[in-house]
């Protein structure tokens, strides 16, 4: 039987239709519309699966957090707005007759590169999405680890220095703040004192700019703690490191790399890969949810 994936993100919703080995069949996208609700919004999706004459198993769901997953609930997203409280797997099962379950955008990311990306065959699996935002997932033995409140693998909000900028429900001085790509902006936007972009900061980095040079060093140093930290805590197989900003710029992952090293007591013990999937692991991953039985 075919599976239906949805990723809910904050300015498009895709779908897809993955066969049993959770190759892609066929994919859908639309806006996420904020001058509609999260009904209106989602009932696009719908509209797709009821078109699906094949047979299908269920539907997973991958979306931003906070989130009840017990529940299959949307708690409150800063970046889905209107969607508070909304029993997203609920609805969708209802107006489709079809099983629905919810987990993180991350921990599908992470689940579809534990289970056949590039962490397939490894026994403890760590995912970390470096993008705008810096996302996380554990996967043991092919199953997620949500923790007892579904925030386990929450690496982006561990702190790792003093650093007093936080914003929104971010600890300051968290990795996020200042690893990931909204952290790397605010940091140079404050210290160049205009608007930079992440993407404009690493460009100045390549072409030799001292001022951007200081950031990315800094970065390194902040990321590497990060990394030597799930090392601590895990002691993975594997961490693989996907997302944006690591996709444009391996040689941000590759001197965090060797920078974590240097605060392991055993260094030859890290091991990270890229990730394999890119946009497309969120699909993979909120499919697999259906049959590993896990939410």
């Amino acid at each position: 039987m075919h599976t239906i994936g949805i990723d809910i993100g904050g300015t498009q919703l895709r779908a897809a239709v993955l066969d049993e080995n959770y190759r892609i069949i066929e994919t859908f996208k639309t806006k996420n519309d904020r001058s509609r609700s999260c009904t209106e919004n989602c009932d696009q999706l719908i509209s797709f699966i009821k078109s699906r004459n094949e047979a299908l198993s269920g539907i997973g769901i991958g979306a931003p957090g906070p989130l009840n997953m017990k529940t299959g609930t949307i708690l409150n997203p800063p970046n889905l707005v209107g969607w508070d409280n909304f029993p997203i797997a609920d609805y969708f099962q209802k107006q489709t007759g079809l099983p629905a379950v919810l987990n993180n955008d991350a921990n599908v990311a992470g689940l579809a590169e534990a289970l056949l990306g590039n962490g397939k065959g490894y026994e403890s699996v760590c995912f970390m999405g470096l993008s705008t935002g810096l996302g996380g997932a554990y996967v043991y033995r092919g199953q997620l680890v949500n923790g007892a409140n579904g925030n386990a693998a929450e690496w982006w909000n561990m702190v790792v220095n003093d650093d007093p900028y936080g914003h929104k429900s971010a600890n300051p001085g968290s990795l996020n703040e200042q690893a990931a790509g909204s952290g790397l902006k605010a940091t140079a936007s404050r210290i160049y004192g205009r608007e930079v972009s992440t993407k404009e900061l690493f460009d100045l980095y390549y072409a030799g700019d001292e001022t951007a040079g200081q950031i990315f060093e800094k970065a390194v140093d902040v990321l590497a703690r990060g990394i030597a930290n799930i090392t601590c805590v895990i002691d993975p197989d594997v961490i693989i490191v996907g997302g944006s900003v690591a996709i444009f710029n391996p040689v941000y992952v590759e001197a965090a790399a060797k920078k974590a090293m240097t605060y392991m007591n055993f260094p030859d013990s890290l091991h990270i890969e890229p990730a394999r999937f890119g946009d497309d692991a969120g699909l993979i991953g909120a499919a697999l949810l259906v049959n590993t039985g896990k939410e």
